[in-house]
C-alpha cells in the first residue's frame, strides 16, 4: 500500500493523461484510464500516485492494487477486495484508491460502487478489455464514471523518448509502432519483434480468458475458443486497414480460404478484438445530411508495430498506414472521427469536437497531377466553411490551394492544437 514504483515512473512519462487524472483529482467520479495491454495504464497510475505524494498526499492515504500481480489473488473474490479496501480508509482524509486491470475481478463493480460511495474516497480503475464499460457496470455506475482513453505514444512523444531526428524517427515509428516499452529499449528487429509477439499473444489469450469469465455472467456472449481463428481474422483485419469491411466481407474471405463459419460467430470474433484495443471501428458519416450510415466500416490497427507483426513480411500501401497514424492522432487531440461520405465522393475522415467539423485526406504523395486533383476533389465538393486539410509525406505539394490546406503529415503531427 502506498508503495511507487520508481522504476515504472522512469520509463515514460504521458504528459496529457498524467494531466487529465490530476484535473479530476477529489472529483465525485470513478476514473476508468482504458487501453490495450502495456499502452503506459500502471505507468499513468504510478506516476500519479508518485505527483500525489509530492502534492501533500501521505503514502497511508494511497493503496494500490494490480491484478496482474500473485500476491493479490486472493482479492479476486469481489467480497474480500470491498473488505481489503474499507479496512485500509483513513480517517477523516480522502483515501486514493488504485485497482488495475480490474476486469480479471468477476462482479468487481460492486466493491467498486460499494466503496466509492463512501465518504473521502477517490477512486482510479485500469482496464484493458471494453466489455467492462458495458453491461453491468454501466447500469451500476450510470453519470458515476468518466473513461480516460489511452493509446500508445503520439509521434511526439516517440521522438522526445528516443531522441531521434524527424525523419529517421518517423521511419522508426511506422515500422516498430508507439508502444512506450518500446520506444525506450534498445530497438534491434530481433527484440522489437520479441517484445510485440509477447504482447499480441498475451492479448489474444488474456481475452479469450477474460471473455470465458464473463460469459459465466452473460449467456449471449458466445464463446471465443478457436485461437487460430482470432488470429486468422486479425491478420485479415491487419491487411485491409483503411478499406472499408463488413462482417460479410470477412465471412466470404474466411470461405474463400475453406474455412466455413457462419457471419454471426465472425462478428463475436471481430468484437473480441476491438474489445481488446486491438482494432477501432470508424463508421461512415453523411456530411450532407450530417448523420451516420449504416454501411460498411473501416477498422484501424491500434499500433503499427503490431500490424507489421501480424503481418508476413511483405510491402503494403504506405498510404494506408498514414492513414492509419493519422486516425489514432485525430482520437488523441479530443476528436469524434468519421470516415466521410459526399455524393459519390468519399473523405478519408470527418474529425468533429464542440460542434465544429474538420475534413482530412491522407495521402503519400501528392506531386502526380492525378493523385493531386484526386485527392482534392472530394474536399472542393464540399460547400460549408469549415477546415480542410490534405495530409501527405512530400513537401513539395505543401500549400493553400483555394481555402484547401495541403500539410506535410510530419508537421502536423508535431503541431500543437489552441
Amino acid at each position: 500500500m502506498g508503495t511507487v514504483n520508481t522504476e515504472v515512473i522512469a520509463l515514460v512519462e504521458r504528459k496529457e493523461y498524467l494531466k487529465s487524472l490530476i484535473q479530476w483529482k477529489d472529483e465525485q467520479v470513478i476514473k476508468v484510464v482504458t487501453g490495450i495491454r502495456r499502452c503506459g495504464k500502471s505507468t499513468l497510475l504510478a506516476q500519479y500516485q508518485s505527483w500525489l505524494q509530492k502534492n501533500g498526499v501521505s503514502a497511508e492515504q494511497i493503496v494500490s492494487i494490480n491484478f496482474e500481480e500473485l500476491e493479490y489473488e486472493e482479492l479476486l473474490d469481489y467480497k474480500k477486495l470491498y473488505a481489503y479496501l474499507k479496512e485500509r480508509l483513513v480517517s477523516g482524509k480522502t483515501t486514493y484508491i488504485f485497482l488495475d486491470e480490474i476486469q480479471k475481478v468477476p462482479y468487481f463493480e460492486k466493491a467498486v460502487d460499494s466503496i466509492y460511495v463512501k465518504p473521502d474516497v477517490d477512486v482510479y480503475i485500469t482496464g484493458s478489455n471494453a466489455y467492462m464499460l458495458s453491461g453491468d457496470l454501466a447500469t451500476l455506475l450510470t453519470g458515476r464514471y468518466v473513461e480516460i482513453k489511452m493509446l500508445p505514444l503520439s509521434f511526439r512523444e516517440f521522438l522526445e523518448i528516443t531522441k531521434l531526428e524527424k525523419q529517421q524517427g518517423f521511419a522508426e515509428y511506422l515500422r516498430n509502432g508507439g508502444l512506450p516499452y518500446v520506444a525506450s529499449m534498445e530497438r534491434t528487429t530481433e527484440k522489437v519483434e520479441t517484445y510485440l509477439e509477447g504482447i499480441y499473444n498475451t492479448v489474444i489469450v488474456k481475452d479469450i480468458e477474460d471473455r470465458q469469465t464473463r460469459r459465466e455472467r452473460d449467456p449471449d456472449k458466445r464463446k471465443i475458443n478457436d485461437i487460430m481463428l482470432l488470429k486468422t481474422i486479425a491478420r485479415y483485419l491487419s491487411s485491409v486497414v483503411g478499406s472499408p469491411v463488413s462482417i460479410r466481407s470477412i465471412t466470404d474471405y474466411l470461405s474463400s480460404n475453406g474455412r466455413k463459419i457462419s457471419p454471426n460467430t465472425v462478428g463475436d470474433y471481430v468484437e473480441a478484438l476491438t474489445e481488446s484495443f486491438i482494432f477501432y471501428p470508424v463508421e461512415r458519416f453523411d456530411i450532407v445530411g450530417k448523420q451516420l450510415l449504416k454501411a460498411n466500416k473501416k477498422l484501424y490497427i491500434v499500433d503499427l508495430g503490431l500490424r507489421n507483426h501480424i503481418l508476413p513480411r511483405r510491402n503494403y500501401d504506405l498510404g494506408f498506414s498514414l492513414e492509419n497514424i493519422v486516425y489514432f492522432e485525430l482520437l488523441r487531440r479530443g476528436y469524434r472521427v468519421a470516415m466521410g461520405k459526399h455524393g459519390n465522393t468519399e473523405v478519408d475522415f470527418v474529425a468533429k469536437k464542440q460542434n465544429a467539423y474538420k475534413y482530412f485526406q491522407v495521402t503519400a504523395d501528392m506531386t502526380a497531377q492525378e493523385t493531386f486533383e484526386r485527392e482534392i476533389r472530394p474536399l472542393e465538393n464540399i460547400r460549408d466553411n469549415y477546415e480542410k486539410i490534405i495530409l501527405t509525406a512530400d513537401m513539395l505539394t505543401v500549400g493553400n490551394y483555394n481555402g484547401i490546406q495541403v500539410k506535410n503529415l510530419t508537421d502536423w503531427l508535431l503541431e500543437t492544437e489552441n
